[in-house]
Order: C-alpha cells, then structure tokens, then sequence
C-alpha cells in the first residue's frame, strides 16, 4: 500500500526500541476495524499495521513540513528532536484501543476512552514504552502524551489529531485496500505535496493547503472518508454483529448486578461492568482472541440469553435489519417508536428478550465542519490572508456541517418475515 516502509537516520533507533515495547506488539491482536471481517474477509489488518503506517505517512509529511518551513521565525521551526516527538506519538496514538477497537469502549457506558488509556500507558513508569522513550530522551513521555492530547508544538499536534493528519491519512488508505473497496481511496502523494505552512490572523502557524491546485487531492481524501462510512464503517451488516456484542456486554452486565459471576470472564471486563477501577494491566490483557474465545465458552453457559447471544455471534447469525426514518420531526420519532415496540412484540411471542434482541440502531457522521480555526482546514493563497476551504472549494462548502445519519430497526434474523409484516404498513 505505502510501498517500501523505512526509518532511517534518528529514527531507527526510536522505532526499534518501541517496536520492542510489549504495549505496542499488543496491538497485533487488536483488529484495526474491529467485526468488520465479517462482511469484507479481507479486513483482517491489526492496530499494529495502522500504528506502522502512521508513522511511515508521519515521516513523509514531517520532509514536506521542513522543506517549506524556512517561511516561519527560526525559533518555531521544527527541529530533530521535535520530528521525534512527533514520529513517536503517531506510532503510539492508538496504543489504548480495547478489544474490537472502537466497538469497547462503545459498549460499556461510561467507560474510558482509548485516548484515556493511552495516556494512562505512556504516563506509568513500569510500562515499557515510557521506559523507552525516557531512554531515548529524558521528558519525552511528556511530550508525546502532549502532542496526542492536542497540546505541545502546534504544527505538531494538528497533524497528530486534526482534520488533515496522519491517522486518518493511513488508515483511509489501509481499510479501502484491506476491505477490498475503492471508496476510501485518494492520491495521498499529491495531497502531501500540496500542504505548506502558512500563518493564521491570530499568529498561530498551521499546515495549510497551497493553492487552489490542492483543492483536488484534498476533496477526494473528504469524499474518500464520507464514502468509507457510508459503505464500510457503518455497514448495516457490521452493525447488527456490534449490536449483537452490546447485547453480550449488556447481559454480563445484568447478570453482575444480579449477583451472578460468568465463568472465564476477564478480570479487566468484570471490573468494568461491575463499575470498579480496571488496572492497566487487567486492561492490556484484554484483547480480540481473548473475548473471541469467552464467546466460545460462553455458548454454553446456563444462562439461556447470554448461551443464544454468544452462539449467534461465533457462528454469524447476524441480526436483520430493516431502514427506518432518520429525521427528527415528531412524525419520524412517533414512527420509530412504534416500529420498535411493534418488533418488540413480535420478537417476546417468539421467545426472545427484546431487551437483547431488538433496538433501533444509529450511525452518523459529519464529513466536513468548519466549527473554529483550530477545526478549519486553511488554504493558502498568495498576497492574501489564510482562507477556509469551504471557500475554496464548492464540494465541501455543500458538505459542511452536513450530518449524515441513518437509523435501522434490528431483530433476530429468524423472526424477519413477521417483523416485516407488522413494521411495512407503517410506511406505506
């Protein structure tokens, strides 16, 4: 995908050491996109894969930024150490995912953001990975937990978590390839050769697009990540396999407030549902294989809903799903929740708990917003001041502030043709 991945020079050493970090081969058994190679095989790539060619696209970016950077006072500049920083923070920025990524820390109401973990890991003095990067530079460990909360060297920090940086650069590119679909597809090349820096009204000096001929490059990259929501992320079919796991996670869940302890379950997922404090170390024991396998043996727990649940998951006995509408008026509203309560019926003469079985599911993204000037993508123009690319370019001044929502009813697959017939005439 990126070709040859290399690091020369300073940044050898860096990457050897962490790449030997026991935090950062975890991320091996974390897969990128979580269920999704239940609908596209091929989308079997790790957090580990994703965390390398962020760090790669790092690399290349950081060359633009310093062949152009001789605009800006010396002392802004970036230097070596600085390119460290930022290298080390874009190979480090998932390092809290939970198992099945994102879908964790949706499950478990409450529960801590990966961000949060990460900097929990790079913060704690026994964690290999803050070990070694105190050893390749004392208050690094500082610096890049900075830079991924979106703080130390501007110029840094943007790239690291911003419209237009790094992550999103590799993993746009990795799950289109991986997925076998050409949706999050665009010339990253060309999008790298059109950035620059420039300086904001207030002062403050940003990774800018260069001209109007950088519009392109970064439309597709806009358009690309619009696309890959709406055909990959938010898949009705992967959907329906993250409500099935709510649905496990709700009955752990139920059955630790009844007092009840599940057979093998984790120590880092008990702690969780039972609402006490999860250890770093009971949190990066858990991983996908690990919960794949509690899956497993769960089947055949005594407890009917949570045996069927799991049962349904190992062998991918998706939930059905059927459209409903998605706008907020009364008469929408009013519609969902009689579809809901209609499924709900029809589920309960079945024999199934609609409590598990049954929801309304949501996805949305907005693919564009221009909310501040630190959440505004600047192009520069040459003899003018820094300008929003909205006003730039016409395809993203329709997309801003654009949200793209879709709201599906999902039921258990077998029960489909009765929940169809109570549902349909709701919307003839």
């Amino acid at each position: 995908m990126h070709g040859l991945v290399s690091f020369d020079g300073p940044s050898h050493n860096l990457m050897h050491a962490l790449l030997a970090c026991e935090e950062v081969q975890r991320l091996r058994r974390v897969k990128q996109l979580g269920l999704a190679s239940l609908v596209f095989p091929g989308a079997e790539h790790s957090r580990f894969s994703h965390a390398l060619g962020t760090a790669h696209v790092m690399t290349r970016l950081l060359e633009r930024i310093q062949a152009c950077q001789h605009v800006m006072p010396a002392e802004q500049r970036l230097d070596g150490p600085s390119c460290m920083d930022g290298v080390a923070a874009a190979l480090l920025h998932d390092l809290g995912h939970g198992p099945f990524s994102h879908l964790y820390e949706d499950v478990l109401s409450g529960a801590p953001s990966h961000e949060w973990w990460t900097q929990q890991i790079l913060l704690n003095p026994s964690s290999d990975v803050h070990q070694a990067l105190e050893s390749f530079s004392t208050g690094m460990t500082d610096r890049v937990t900075a830079l991924l909360g979106g703080k130390g060297v501007p110029i840094l920090s943007q790239v690291v978590s911003g419209l237009l940086d790094v992550d999103r650069f590799d993993y746009l590119l990795r799950d289109s390839h991986m997925t076998g679909t050409p949706y999050g597809l665009f010339d990253l090349d060309w999008l790298l050769r059109s950035l620059c820096v420039d300086q904001r009204s207030d002062g403050q000096w940003v990774v800018a697009v260069e001209g109007r001929k950088g519009a392109p490059p970064i439309e597709g990259y806009f358009l690309g990540r619009h696309h890959m929501y709406r055909q990959v992320y938010h898949h009705k079919a992967i959907r329906a396999a993250e409500f099935l796991v709510r649905s496990i996670f709700k009955r752990l869940s139920d059955l630790a407030n009844e007092g009840h302890v599940v057979p093998s379950c984790p120590e880092g997922l008990r702690a969780a549902l039972e609402g006490r404090a999860v250890s770093i170390a009971a949190y990066l024991a858990l991983d996908d294989p690990l919960l794949h396998t509690c899956f497993a043996q769960w089947r055949s727990h005594g407890d009917s809903i949570l045996s069927a649940l799991c049962t349904a998951m190992v062998v991918r006995q998706l939930p059905k799903t059927v459209p409903l509408p998605s706008g907020d008026t009364d008469r929408e509203i009013d519609l969902r929740e009689e579809a809901h309560r209609r499924a709900a019926r029809v589920a309960k003469r079945a024999g199934y708990d609609p409590n598990y079985w049954v929801c309304v599911d949501w996805s949305s993204d907005t693919p564009y917003a221009e909310t501040s000037q630190d959440t505004t993508v600047w192009v520069s123009l040459r003899h003018q001041p820094l300008t929003p690319l909205s006003k730039i370019s016409f395809v993203l001044a329709q997309l801003n502030h654009k949200r793209v929502s879709h709201a599906r009813l999902a039921f258990p697959s077998d029960i489909r043709e009765a929940v169809e017939a109570q549902v349909g005439p709701l919307f003839r």
